[in-house]
């Protein structure tokens, strides 16, 4: 059993008893000790006696819905919550993550996907609980960990290899999310005083995307407003 998975449980919370047995199974099959509850007071009680590392959180449940149930958990505790849905839309899974869910998956799903995806959630999470340098050196958005004084990105269990230059830009607007910044004021910002185009700004913006596999007509981290510039939400 590897370090982060020590001493620790993963919650898995649905009110479907066959998904939760199921879900248990695989988990217990690669190692890992599961604890279960099928309505949202229920998970918040464990939460409280239990160290959990992971929850595996159905949105459509009786009385406290996940939604409801992930908000009440992020006033105290920040382990990775997986959402699991029937719901498939956009705005579902918008709502989800805004919630403050690191993950999201669509009933019927892939058991082993599912379970690479709480491998990768958990080795994102003691990589940031681990590492040598000072937290607040360290910017984690989703599953976007930048290690602003070692100059490392990390994105779920890979490592993603930045040019100074895509670093700059990438640490910029995670430094300021939320914040509109025109290709001008990136320019600005990150070349100083030396001249470049534009274009030059906006090719590093595409490869750094694209090293994110962060797709420009649907993207999890650098959002594209038309006509004004760039931000991170």
């Amino acid at each position: 059993m590897k370090e982060e998975e020590k001493d620790t449980y993963i919650l898995i919370c649905d009110d479907d008893e066959d998904i939760r047995n199921m879900i248990g199974i695989y988990l217990k099959n690669e190692g890992y000790r599961t604890l279960f509850a099928s309505r949202g007071t229920e998970a918040l009680d464990i939460i409280q006696t239990h160290e959990i590392a992971l929850i595996i959180l159905d949105i459509m449940m009786p009385g406290l819905n996940g939604i409801e149930t992930c908000h009440k958990i992020r006033e105290t505790c920040n382990m990775p919550i997986l959402f699991l849905s029937a719901k498939s839309e956009e705005t579902d899974k918008i709502l989800g993550l805004g919630s403050g869910g690191d993950d999201y998956m669509t009933k019927p799903f892939n058991p082993l996907e599912l379970i690479a995806r709480v491998k990768a959630q958990l080795r994102r999470r003691f990589l940031y609980d681990n590492t040598e340098t000072d937290k607040s050196n360290s910017i984690l958005i989703y599953d976007l960990v930048i290690d602003v004084q070692a100059h490392r990105v990390f994105c779920g269990d890979r490592e993603v290899k930045l040019t100074k230059t895509e670093f700059a830009i990438l640490r910029l607007l995670a430094e300021n999310r939320g914040r509109l910044f025109s290709i001008d004021h990136i320019m600005d910002r990150i070349w100083d005083d030396v001249i470049v185009s534009s274009n030059t700004t906006m090719v590093h913006i595409r490869k750094l995307r694209e090293k994110l596999h962060d797709d420009p007509k649907n993207p999890k981290y650098i959002k594209t407003i038309w006509g004004m510039g760039y931000r991170m939400d």
